[in-house]
């Protein structure tokens, strides 16, 4: 009985050192570094992209150049199956996929209050094509050829077979409700002061959402939407139970400007026509928790 007493203490005894021995060389060896998970992501822009997007700016100053041109543009009267629901002025008229995916949207919705005598007049325009407006029109009714929003292809002219837009229910219609499909009247009465442009209740541009709802919410036109980012950190704005943050980011003339945002965001990127880009970013997941909630 000692002996299996004597060996039982041996083989404790022989425990603890170990235990103790163990402790110690685990204090002495260094912690190995867990690498940090990334937190950001990284957007990389350049000065070509500085005249490209939905925000880009287009007036006396601020000419379209040609690479910002969108290269969905369609001649409406070779592809008739798409024009349903309204009229076209002449066989000529050219207009960008993504835009008339959008006008066809909101007329759709235009329909359910009875307005439906739509026309479009015009949409994207050459630059030759401008500058024989220009010389043959005058100052007083064309823009030089660069200076038109026409020559970048995301705006149009709407009209209404019934009469003047600024009196038909197809002209009310979309001054009330054309924001809501990321389109803006770009010459309101009220600020020709700050556009330059006399009132036209017939041109309205294509900005895409949030930024169309963001510009009504404050009455703003796009100069003035512009003035806003350039001078603040950001903007941050709820569109329909998306919350989206705006901000304007300077771009270097020369290599590349890489701009950090937060992971697992969506985002956009449009010149401004000027010094940079506008970054718009908003959090998917909360579309999914919206889209989840309302089912």
């Amino acid at each position: 009985m000692k002996k299996l007493a004597l060996a039982l203490v041996a083989i404790i005894l022989a425990l603890v050192v170990y235990s103790v021995v163990s402790a110690t060389q685990s204090a002495e060896e260094p912690k190995k570094d867990v690498p940090k998970k990334p937190t950001t992501q990284t957007v990389a822009v350049t000065a070509d992209d500085i005249s490209k997007g939905q925000l880009v700016l287009i007036n006396a100053e601020h000419e379209v150049n040609d690479q910002a041109i969108p290269e969905d543009l369609i001649t409406l009267s070779k592809h008739p199956k798409v024009v349903k629901g309204f009229t076209t002025a002449d066989d000529s008229i050219k207009i960008s996929r993504e835009m008339l995916s959008a006008f066809k949207h909101m007329i759709h919705d235009a329909k359910k209050d009875n307005v439906t005598h739509f026309v479009i007049n015009s949409s994207y325009r050459s630059k030759a094509v401008q500058a024989d407006l220009y010389r043959t029109k005058g100052a007083d009714i064309a823009l030089p050829p660069g200076a038109s929003e026409h020559n970048l292809g995301l705006s149009m002219d709407i009209g209404s077979s019934l009469g003047l837009m600024e009196n038909a229910e197809e002209g009310k219609w979309l001054a009330k409700n054309a924001a809501k499909y990321g389109f803006i009247l770009r010459y309101p009465s009220d600020k020709t002061s700050i556009t330059g442009i006399q009132y036209e209740a017939w041109h309205f541009r294509y900005v895409g959402l949030p930024h169309s709802l963001i510009m009504q919410q404050h009455d703003w036109v796009l100069e003035e939407y512009m003035d806003y980012l350039t001078s603040h950190d950001s903007l941050t704005a709820t569109v329909n139970d998306m919350t989206y943050t705006v901000s304007h980011h300077d771009v270097k003339s020369e290599g590349t400007t890489n701009i950090d945002i937060p992971l697992e965001r969506s985002y956009t990127v449009s010149g401004d026509n000027d010094q940079g880009v506008i970054l718009t970013i908003w959090n998917p997941q909360q579309q999914d928790a919206t889209e989840h909630a309302t089912k």
